[in-house]
């Protein structure tokens, strides 16, 4: 039963911590898209 509340808690971290990390990306992405516009103008 340990286990397998290790595991879970394990599962739960990991998403937390890629759900954060893809917010990040398209934060990013998102602000070169600005910039590519503005030097088309």
């Amino acid at each position: 039963m340990k286990i397998l509340t290790l595991m879970i808690a394990l599962i739960a971290v990991t998403q937390l911590l890629a759900c954060n990390t893809l917010s990040g990306v398209g934060k990013d992405v998102q602000k070169g898209g600005e910039a590519l516009e503005r030097s088309a103008d």
